[in-house]
This record gives structure tokens, sequence and C-alpha cells, in this order.
């Protein structure tokens, strides 16, 4: 990521980008904790305000009887002695004591459980709209930059966004409400150390804010290399234990984890800092306070309820600030993660996400694509020119030519994966576009030569995206004979139940060929299209394979791309592509003749 810290949007703008990301259903919760963030302030309240009479009774108890307040409480419950006082007094503060504990915890639950919930929310959110994206945009960007957006950036939204957000909300309500009931007992001494301590938070934040940026920005940038480099010396182990890379691999991983952790600490530090400075200040004002205090007459019994408050007000006080500082403080640390994760929240969906499946389009015909051209990027030259073709339903096409012909460019434009930069394709004459391009795609199977595997079960892997419970046996079987690998799946002890590992380890490159084969058969689609799926087969299986194939039924049409022309013996016509073009075509002797 590139992003400059200078350039990086305000703050505001992003949360405000991401509330828009929240489902309703979230934002009412958000509410309803707002209303219990005021309810704790208010036990806050209490819990101060009970402090003043508790500490008043245990050193002056006459006192307590000069308060307004009080002497209303005293004459209707009948209390004519101080000593009287005390037990309710006791009880009075240990249930005021008891219910703020509470009401904090339970605020600290409901934030927790929201904002790891939101958290959820949009970490699936980002995952549902990066599948329904374009293939283009897919082959156009790096999948660490996606996974590290939905796993490590969309965690860090919860914990540097989310719940310092509602923490800060949460600390501000609290320091409203005991500014209000510290104002009560001594306004000049409140004003002034709310005043000053604010002063001092305000000055660093100040002072540390490009500095959070900065971190920000480093956390959100090598956090994607760390993936990369995980992703790039885990999926080739192959060949770094042939090698013997692995220490190149250590290194980069190195130069991309200790940045990383070097700007987490940073971060951590600037949050928590302040605090203990800040802590100190307080004890200080508060025995100069003291030493204020008792040297009037009688200011020993008189100081000691304030002082009480005071104390007990100064323990809650120092804390919020804290938490309201190093909230704002996580916030901007988490910045460019939050633009980044928004960035991937903002992709669009197809207007085809909240529609029911497609029907498949109608194919009684033919495919026909016309002049058609294609470029990957408007820097790039066009792998594709003017090139026109027809496809008849239930032919066999092969495709061959040279590696960087445009073989698999093509038959991705056929499959629906990737618009033609110019001309059109042709659907029994009805033109091919983002509307109906879903229905096209439900008449496509395809097999590639590298086939994905996922590690569960041969039955899963043959009906891939199928829910287990949705599993048709009986057509996963019958895919199994015709792609010439049911004989071996039935000798296995568990047969179809059998695990591939991951990305099919455990099977041999013919065979993971062979389950892909099978897949492709298992949608019983009337166009299956081969992209050289039949390479890490052995000459035998091929044609084995092969003449299964050309067995389904002449209504089903068949794409091949080829390395080996023998592959293509029993196809209709042979394409061989070239210079963006078609090159020439003909049947499969006079190809070989020609």
């Amino acid at each position: 990521m590139d992003t400059q810290t200078w350039h990086c949007p305000k703050i505001t703008t992003l949360l405000i980008r991401l509330w828009h990301h929240i489902i309703p259903h979230r934002r009412g919760q958000f509410g309803v904790l707002l209303i219990l963030m005021v309810i704790a302030s208010f036990a806050e309240i209490l819990s101060i305000g009970a402090v003043i009479p508790f500490l008043a009774v245990l050193t002056a108890p006459e006192r307590i009887y000069q308060l307004p307040v009080a002497r209303p409480f005293i004459l209707a419950a009948g209390m004519t002695n101080a000593s009287q006082l005390l037990l309710p007094l006791t009880i009075t503060f240990g249930i005021a004591a008891i219910l703020s504990g509470a009401m904090r915890l339970l605020l600290l639950w409901a934030s927790t459980r929201l904002s790891f919930a939101t958290g959820a929310d949009l970490s699936i959110s980002i995952y549902r709209r990066t599948l329904y994206q374009p293939y283009s945009v897919h082959i156009a960007r790096n999948s660490s930059e996606v996974i590290n957006g939905i796993s490590t950036k969309a965690n860090s939204v919860i914990y540097s966004i989310i719940l310092p957000l509602l923490t800060l909300f949460g600390s501000s309500i609290m320091l409203i409400a005991l500014l209000i009931a510290l104002l009560s007992v001594d306004p000049i001494i409140t004003l002034a150390a709310f005043g000053g301590f604010g002063l001092i938070y305000a000055c660093i934040i100040k002072l540390t804010k490009i500095r959070q940026l900065i971190n920000s920005e480093c956390i959100a940038r090598e956090s994607t290399r760390v993936i990369k480099s995980l992703q790039e010396g885990l999926g080739g182990i192959r060949d770094v234990l042939i090698d013997g890379s692995q220490g190149a691999y250590c290194q980069i991983y190195t130069n991309a984890d200790h940045p990383l952790r070097k700007a987490q600490g940073n971060s951590t530090f600037i949050s928590g800092s302040p605090r203990f400075g800040i802590e100190a200040l307080g004890m200080m004002l508060i025995a100069v306070l003291a030493y204020a205090m008792a040297q009037q007459p009688n200011g020993i019994s008189k100081a000691i309820p304030i002082l009480g408050a005071l104390a007990l007000g100064a323990q809650r006080l120092l804390p919020v600030m804290q938490q309201a500082y190093g909230s704002w403080s996580a916030i901007q640390g988490g910045q460019v993660s939050l633009l980044d994760t928004l960035e991937l929240l903002d992709q669009p969906l197809p207007n085809y996400v909240e529609q029911p499946s497609a029907k498949p389009l109608s194919f009684r015909q033919q495919i026909s694509l016309n002049n058609l051209s294609f470029r990957y990027t408007e820097q790039t030259p066009l792998v594709l020119n003017n090139l026109s073709l027809s496809i008849t339903k239930g032919s066999r096409i092969g495709f061959i030519g040279i590696t960087g012909s445009g073989k698999s460019t093509l038959i991705d434009i056929i499959m629906g994966l990737l618009p033609p930069t110019s001309g059109t394709i042709e659907i029994d004459a009805q033109p091919l576009t983002t509307t109906n391009n879903r229905a096209w795609q439900a008449h496509i199977a395809h097999v590639p030569q590298t086939i994905f595997l996922a590690d569960s079960t041969i039955e899963e892997n043959i009906a891939f995206g199928v829910p287990k419970g949705k599993i048709d046996q009986g057509r996963v079987k019958q895919a199994a004979r015709q792609a010439q690998i049911a004989d071996i799946i039935e000798s296995w002890p568990k047969k179809y139940h059998t695990s591939v590992g991951e990305r099919g380890i455990r099977l041999s490159g013919g065979q993971r060929q062979r389950i892909g084969i099978a897949r492709a058969l298992y949608k019983q689609c009337d166009v299956i299209i081969f992209d050289e799926a039949t390479s890490a087969l052995d000459n035998e299986t091929e044609q084995a394979v092969m003449q299964a194939i050309e067995n389904l039924g002449k209504e089903l049409t068949i794409l091949i791309i080829a390395h080996r022309l023998t592959t293509l013996k029993n196809c209709t016509q042979i394409v061989e592509l070239g210079d963006g073009g078609i090159k020439r075509t003909g049947t499969y002797h006079e190809i070989i003749s020609g």
C-alpha cells in the first residue's frame, strides 16, 4: 500500500463511511448501548455522591444534619441521634459502589460483544463482496491484500476503531457525569484539575498525531507483506525445501514483521504513556489541597469528606481521561487500516446477488464471436485482435498455439469471466451482457490445468460448492466413472469419504486432474471447457478419459486447449491461434498434414 499519511482522509470522514456499512440491526444495538452508557454514568455519580455523607458521619456526625439535601430524609426516617445514621449510610454507600461496579461490568460486556459482532459483520461483508467481484478484478490484485483485509485488518477495525470508539463515547459521558458530581463538591478545584489535565492530553494528542498516522501506515503496509511472505514461503514449500531457500524466506518475513511489531509497539506506548505522569500530578493536587485545607480552623473535619469525594472522583476521573486518550490514540493508529478495510467494503455488488439463481440462457444453435478484441489494461498490447469464430452446439473444438497466443484468454472470454475490449459474443444471436452473463455461465463447467482441491473428502471435492447434505452420491459415482477414476477411489478403505489433504497433496497429479474432470461432469452442464486439463495424465488414461467424454452425448459442446495435438484427435474442428487472431482452422488430419 502506497498511501501517504498526508493523503489519508480525516478520521471523521472514515467513521461516517464505516457507519454506512453497519447493518440497521447493529445500529439499533449501538443506540441501546449509548443509553446504557448514560445509566452507568448516573451510577458513577451516585457512588461519588454517597461518599460525602458517609465520611461526614464518620468524622463529624453532627455536621450531617447541616446538609440541606440530607435533612428531609433524616426527619422522614425519624432519626434523632447522629450515630443512628452510620448503618444506613454504610449500607447506602456499599450499594452505590456495587451498583456502579455492576453497571461498568455490564457496559464492558455489552461493548465487547457488540464490537466483535460488528467486526464479524464487516469481515463477512468483505469476503462476500470480494467473491462477487469480476474475474478481471481478482487477476489484477494480490490475494494477500484481500486475505489481510478480511482477517488482520478486519480485526484491527475491532481493536483499533470500534472498541476504542465505544470506550471514547463511554468515557466522554462518564467524564461529564464526574465533572458534574465533582463541581458540586468544589467547583474551583474541579475546574482547575479538569482543565489542567485536559490541556495536557490535548497537547499530547497534538504532538503525537503525525507519529500515530506514520505508525498506522506502517502497520497497514507491513501486515500485508507478512501475509504475502507466509503465502509464498508455505505455498512453494517443495521448491523451498529442494532449493534450501528457507533463510531467504525467513529474511523476507523478518523484513516485514520487525517494522510491523515496532510500529505496533510505538502505538501502544504512545497510547499508554501519559497515564503515569497524569496520575502523579493528580496525587500532588490532592496533597496540596489537603495541606491548604488543614491550615484552616476545623480544617481536618471539613477536609476529610471533601478530600474523600475528590480522591474517589480522581480515582475515577484519571483512568477515564486516560481511557479517552488511549481510545483516541488507538483510533489514530488504526486509521490507515480502516481506510484499506473501507476500500474492500466499498466494493460494489452485482445486481444478480439478491436475485434467485439464473435460469440457463437458451443455447440451441451456436456461440458466435464477432470481431473480438481484448487487452488486459490500456497500457498493454492487444492479446486478441478482431477475432471471429462460430462454435456450433454439440461440436468438439480444439485450440492450439504457442504460449502467449491468447488461448486461455479466449476461453475466459467465452466463459464470461472477462468482458471483451471490443466486439461481441452472441449465444443463438443473443448478445452476451452483464445482465445475462450468469445465465450463460449456468451452461458451463470448467476443468483448469491446475485443479484446486479443498481439504475435504473425494465426494465433497467432486460435488464442489454443494452443501454436504445435498450431495447426490449417485451423480458423484457416475461422474467418477466417466472421469476414469472410480476404480481407484473404490479400492481405498474409505472410498468416496477419503480425505484428499490440503490442495489434494495426498493424491497424484493424474488423480487430482481426474477429480477435476469428475467435478465438471457432476455439474451436468452442456458446455465443458478443458484448459490443458489432461496434461497431467499419461497417454493411455488421457485417451480413455477423452473417449469417455466423447461418448457423453452429441448435445454436449466441448472446448479443449491442449499442448498435445493427439489429444484433439476426435475434435470436429481445431483452431490454431497466433498473432492475436486465428492462423488456421481444420480437422485433426488437415492440421497434421498441413
